[in-house]
């Protein structure tokens, strides 16, 4: 819709509208993200902030959005001429998740850069964010080398482009707001502490408000820009009162009393780093300034450490955001203000809604707190239609009764071992997958490999290859100076090899012969070690268990491996082994899977004991053994050419080796959940895919590792 959706309008969301008003007052707090629900008002409400920023003075036919008061002396339209400039509102610009290098960063013409020696330079999204507003939505999603020159560009306000010996470089300072739906995964630790301050939106669970939400959304479709006339004071008064704040923020003062606050929290919290002590303090400057006043209170530090530090204190992506309000209340405790200042706050706009106090939340800039750091408020709904989650909200069924037979009842979940770092398993061959860190593949990054003929727009030249494309053609074109003569025809791409992420399925034996609580235990802590490496390595995760006679897809393929692991966590135990349905479900799953992602190759990872003692609910199939059901469906799998490796969870003194004969049928190594560690004296496993020799015994397969 041409008419953006009011800042103003939104109703709720304190916390959200709140962090990113800050962010307008002083841009040096680095950034928002958004975490949450789809329809929670994300992408509207940072779609509507810049409505809410300053006009930008820019010298005029820049394109690099120069102010004229004090040009970049780099910047590559320049030089500029001292003079007036013109005003323009500032932008807001939308970071796709597919967008390429180029676009980003901007590109360079090759061809005329080796021919003419110029600079002809078509400037990216990070140049038309400068002065403005940069917007990531989905930013979990967008690949990790944009996220890295994204976020480096952010923390030096400019960007470097070298390519072949030819370098530009501009002005490239903008507030970085990034949104995110958890289910689909999470971002790096050390990307996630990039970010200024983080806030955690859910939609609200009052009838009132709800209706609030759905009566303004309706009034906004049918007319859009009288909606937005009718918002107009509301949005007027919160842009002058972003302006006062801006003027007032060199003015404020950060005493000594509120230093030691900041630090005594961050030192309290563990938190890594000196990047949330500045956070912190700059947020806090930030608040007294939106507040209006000149000094910076105990109050304001309290609501900075709510918006800086939840993100910080994450170790692995199991960890749940958040902070302990009681702890951070007797940590401020110990630092009383010297000087309280009860001075009237400025007001914000009133928008009417229920349960809405402002854009701020109340007075002194800070919402309340009674309900905790992630009170769910309100949303206006999104204009995108939702994007399906994929992870499911359900705990895994229950186990079936008619399972329960001569291996015991169900037993309770039991609790997961500690995880360790596990050995490196992959997919064999060269893959064309998405971004990772996990198999061989052709990607954009990486080393060279070789060179081909660009197919479409030319990303990375290979010199030395258009160079001799070119050498024979020189005295037929009249070469008659020190210069090459190049053509178009003569260009040639650089083939690179790099790491792919994969899709890894976990199909895991949950029947009575794994209901052992110190073996279940060291079964789920070795999955879960896995998990974390495919966190590491940008993988997509699904999980399948087996038991009784049935076996469920506790989780569909999906970024998010922390659903992963709370599915793991409620895993019960008991009844048969039905192995083969198992299998059987895996290859239905990657099926389904191949058709929808067919670039992203699995990794099928079994843990189990290899027996199989339940057909399991085959269509009532009598004919063959439930081991041989098995067999035939692990086969069907190695002919399908997945990759597998079977975990080994056979303890005890006398063991049978059956899942040494099931890794022979899926055509992959089986590993010892010993073996599996990376500091274990085994060798490590490179290839999951490693022929299993004619010669080799059942007895002996089940520890064969690939070297």
């Amino acid at each position: 819709m041409s008419t953006p959706y009011p800042f103003t309008a939104v109703v709720g969301q304190t916390d959200l509208r709140l962090a990113l008003l800050l962010n307008a007052v002083s841009p040096a707090v680095g950034g928002v993200l958004v975490r949450g629900e789809k329809g929670t008002a994300k992408s509207t409400a940072v779609r509507a902030l810049s409505a809410l920023l300053p006009q930008v003075d820019v010298v005029s036919g820049c394109r690099f959005s120069c102010a004229p008061t004090a040009p970049d002396p780099a910047c590559p339209d320049g030089p500029h001429e001292p003079g007036p400039g013109g005003l323009r509102p500032a932008r807001m610009v939308e970071l796709p998740v597919g967008a390429s290098e180029d676009r980003l960063v901007g590109a360079l013409d090759i061809e005329r850069a080796l021919a003419e020696g110029v600079k002809a330079f078509e400037p990216g999204l990070l140049a038309d964010a400068h002065r403005g507003i940069l917007y990531v939505d989905e930013v979990n999603l967008l690949h990790d080398h944009l996220i890295d020159l994204l976020l480096d560009a952010a923390a030096m306000g400019a960007s470097y482009v070298e390519r072949e010996g030819v370098s530009v470089r501009h002005a490239a300072r903008f507030l970085l707001v990034g949104t995110m739906n958890p289910e689909e995964g999470e971002l790096r630790p050390q990307l996630l502490d990039r970010f200024g301050l983080t806030v955690e939106v859910a939609a609200s669970r009052e009838p009132a408000q709800r209706v609030e939400v759905v009566r303004r959304r309706l009034a906004y479709e049918d007319d859009p820009a009288g909606f937005a006339t009718r918002w107009a004071g509301d949005e007027h008064e919160v842009r002058a009162r972003v302006v006062a704040a801006r003027a007032l923020l060199p003015k404020v003062s950060l005493g000594d009393t509120a230093l030691l606050q900041i630090a005594a929290t961050c030192a309290g919290f563990e938190v890594d780093g000196m990047r949330a002590d500045i956070v912190m303090a700059r947020t806090a400057t930030a608040l007294a300034a939106w507040a209006g006043r000149t000094d910076v209170c105990k109050e304001d530090v309290r609501q900075a450490a709510l918006l800086a530090l939840p993100h910080r204190r994450r170790r692995n992506p199991f960890d749940a955001p958040g902070l302990d309000e009681d702890m951070l209340d007797r940590i401020l405790d110990q630092f009383p203000d010297e000087e309280p200042e009860p001075e009237p706050e400025p007001e914000g706009p009133d928008d009417g809604g229920p349960g809405d106090g402002g854009p701020d939340g109340g007075p002194g800039g800070t919402p309340p707190q009674e309900d905790g750091p992630q009170d769910p408020g309100p949303s206006a709904e999104t204009p995108e239609a939702p994007e399906g989650g994929e992870a499911p909200a359900d705990a895994p069924e229950a186990p079936q009764p008619a399972a329960q037979e001569s291996t015991g009842p169900e037993q309770a979940a039991v609790g997961a071992a500690e995880p360790f770092r596990t050995k490196m398993l992959s997919v064999p061959g060269l893959g064309e997958g998405a971004s990772g860190r996990r198999s061989r593949a052709r990607t954009a990054h990486g080393r060279t490999t070789g060179a081909q003929r660009p197919r479409g727009h030319l990303t990375k030249l290979h010199l030395t290859a258009t160079i001799q494309a070119a050498a024979p053609h020189q005295k037929a074109r009249g070469r008659d100076g020190r210069g090459l003569v190049i053509r178009k025809d003569d260009l040639r791409q650089a083939t690179r090899e790099g790491r792919e992420g994969n899709l890894v399925l976990f199909v895991v034996d949950a029947s009575g012969s794994m209901a052992a609580r110190q073996r279940m235990s060291a079964v789920k802590g070795a999955v879960l070690s896995l998990l974390l490496d495919a966190y590491q390595r940008r993988d997509k995760v699904g999980l399948i268990t087996f038991r009784g006679a049935t076996a469920d897809l506790a989780l569909p393929p999906t970024s998010s491996v922390d659903a992963a692991a709370a599915r793991l966590e409620q895993l019960p135990t008991g009844g048969r082994t039905p192995l083969a349905a198992g299998l059987l479900k895996a290859h239905e799953v990657l099926r389904i899977e191949r058709l929808r992602d067919p670039s992203r190759r699995p990794l099928l990872v079994v843990v189990t004991d290899g027996r199989a003692t339940s057909a399991g609910n085959l269509g009532g199939r009598t004919d063959s053994s439930p081991r041989e059901l098995a067999g035939h469906s692990a086969r069907l799998l190695q002919a399908g050419g997945v990759a597998s490796v079977v975990v080994d969870c056979e303890s005890g003194p006398v063991r049978l080796g059956l899942a040494g004969v099931l890794a022979r049928d899926l055509g992959g190594p089986a590993v010892t959940l010993d073996g599996l560690r990376a500091d274990s004296l085994a060798g490590l496993v490179k290839n999951v895919r490693t022929a299993v020799t004619s010669t080799a015994s059942p007895h002996s397969s089940n520890n064969r590792r690939a070297a």
